[in-house]
């Protein structure tokens, strides 16, 4: 497995020093699934000389947005027997730059990730100083963003182990990003467990509290702390091999549909990222295979 993963997968993020061509992107990126951090693919931002928290307060402040709020940075995460959700306030943005910048306190962690395009629907006042998609990327892959998702929190805002079905191009405008990346081959040794859903929900007084979900099936998640592994639990992830790297201000970080990766940031880090469906293609197949037999061998 270890020569598997040396053929598959570089000892580290390799960088390019410019954006690549659509044939490029396609042929040395997509189609091998390889992540990649690519510099100078933002120069021509205006967001990159002028997202500041107070260009967020001048230009959004008063503008409500939909905020995740937790009590230990860990949103949609394994607790306890739970998979549980943030609590979700609609807050205006300088009550989270307020907290951000240290005028305010607010119970718990504050992040603002609503994965649902949330630059779009809900700060349509930034959109001037991005471009709507990544052209060279919309070319390659034959489509446009399903979703364009705004990104900031602090530091303790944590996102746990998980895959998507994307094409992610993960964009920094402001601070670093620190990812833990695994590949899809990783599967046999990264535990998935049925959860039930619960959501936090937060009291008058400021504290927290788990509801459950009833209503919802029981949810699939990796319930293991990457950065803090019980292998007495879970021997198996002893076998995976995580590569590390920081995306930092003006970076953007291509990450493969189907990579498993682990988020940690700066305070105060914004990102945007833009979402392509994957294509369901032999890679999905094969990933699908290879979930069905880590399941069926009793791996996990």
């Amino acid at each position: 497995m270890v020569m598997l993963f040396e053929l598959i997968v570089p000892p580290a993020v390799p960088y390019l020093d410019k954006p690549p061509g659509p044939l490029h992107f396609y042929r040395d990126w997509v189609c091998p699934n390889r992540p990649c951090i690519i510099r100078n693919a933002l120069q021509h931002w205006p967001a990159l000389q002028k997202w500041s928290l107070p260009y967020l307060r001048a230009t959004a402040g008063s503008v409500e947005v939909s905020v995740a709020v937790t009590p230990d940075g860990y949103a949609d995460a394994v607790r306890g027997d739970r998979f549980v959700m943030p609590a979700e306030r609609r807050l205006p943005l300088s009550c989270v730059l307020d907290v951000l910048e240290g005028r305010a306190q607010h119970p718990g962690v504050l992040y603002v990730q609503k994965q649902c395009s949330n630059l779009l629907t809900e700060l349509p006042q930034l959109l001037p100083d991005l471009e709507p998609h990544v052209p060279w990327a919309s070319e390659a892959l034959g489509k446009m963003p399903d979703a364009v998702n705004f990104w900031l929190g602090e530091a303790a805002a944590v996102t746990s182990l998980h895959k998507d079905h994307y094409e992610n191009l993960y964009c920094v405008v402001s601070g670093e990003k620190h990812f833990l990346l695994h590949p899809p081959s990783d599967r046999p040794f990264i535990p998935y467990e049925l959860y039930p859903p619960a959501t936090y929900q937060l009291t008058e007084e400021g504290s927290f509290k788990v509801v459950d979900e009833e209503a919802m099936e029981k949810v699939p998640w990796i319930p293991l702390d990457p950065l803090a592994p019980d292998l007495a639990e879970y021997p198996s992830y002893s076998q995976a091999q995580a590569l590390h790297c920081t995306v930092q201000t003006g970076e953007m970080l291509y990450l493969p549909a189907l990579w498993f990766h682990h988020v940690q940031q700066s305070h105060g880090c914004m990102a945007v990222n833009f979402w392509y469906d994957m294509e369901y293609d032999l890679k999905y197949s094969y990933f699908q295979l290879l979930d069905s037999l880590t399941k069926a061998s009793g791996l996990n």
